[in-house]
């Protein structure tokens, strides 16, 4: 099924998180490797069969690559956004080991909905880039009383050096020439994409919700991966550095 195949009267879940992933991999054409990398970790770490917060969820992306892999793990999803938890939801409905919760990560009481108190894993990747740095620590410091002792956090996003300026333009050059290369072949793009599940009649009222919540698309302040390991530490983490990077972006992992 394409992209343009995808608009029935009921909503295909299966084929909405194809067509996600596609539109991610558009702009992460590695984005399957730091899953991979994400997921040795929580193993090793964790052991296999963790109970797993998958941190601004989304369609569920972690949590479908958490299961495929562990089983026996749990997972919740918390996300604010209602189109991407309608696919979330749809995705795993019926399964009793995934749960999903909306709440707002800038509201400090967010926590208080979670069905746990405390995770062996908190996993988030591409999502928190749109934090500007203030608000971006206070999570932090509420994700730290989230995970246990001897658990992890790990965030995979753009994490800008602002200290290699010649690095960064080179690195963002060769990157969206290979972005155009693929418009060329037909990948969607972020509005691309988001105009497709507009015309979806079983996603029209998430979508209609989420651009009152959202608007247009944001970025916040993407701050260097060693900020992020200062401040995970300064929040309580005792172990933080990166387990894998590409050009653009970062793993980091923070032990409790």
């Amino acid at each position: 099924m394409t992209d343009a195949e995808i608009t029935t009267t009921t909503a295909d879940w299966n084929a909405w998180q194809e067509s996600w992933d596609r539109q991610q991999e558009w702009y992460m054409p590695d984005r399957e490797e730091r899953f991979r990398i994400m997921l040795d970790m929580v193993e090793t770490l964790t052991g296999p069969a963790p109970r797993v917060l998958d941190l601004a969820c989304g369609t569920g992306t972690i949590t479908a690559r958490l299961l495929a892999r562990f089983p026996d793990a749990v997972s919740t999803g918390v996300d604010l956004d209602p189109a991407l938890l309608a696919i979330a939801e749809g995705t795993f409905a019926g399964d009793d080991r995934v749960s999903f919760v909306t709440a707002d990560l800038k509201d400090p009481d967010w926590p208080a909905k979670l069905p746990y108190d405390s995770y062996d894993a908190v996993l988030t990747a591409t999502a928190l880039h749109w934090f500007h740095a203030e608000p971006l620590a206070a999570l932090y410091g509420r994700v730290a009383e989230l995970v246990r002792d001897g658990g992890v956090f790990m965030n995979a996003d753009h994490m800008i050096d602002e200290t290699t300026p010649r690095i960064n333009a080179a690195e963002r050059a060769q990157r969206h020439a290979r972005m155009e290369e693929a418009r060329r072949d037909g990948a969607l793009d972020w509005a691309e994409w988001w105009q497709l599940a507009a015309k979806d009649p079983v996603l029209a009222e998430p979508m209609a919700r989420r651009f009152e919540i959202y608007g247009e698309h944001a970025d916040g302040d993407m701050p260097s991966a060693a900020w992020h390991a200062r401040v995970l530490r300064e929040k309580g983490f005792g172990e933080v550095r990166p387990v894998w990077c590409s050009p653009s972006d970062t793993l980091l992992l923070a032990l409790k």
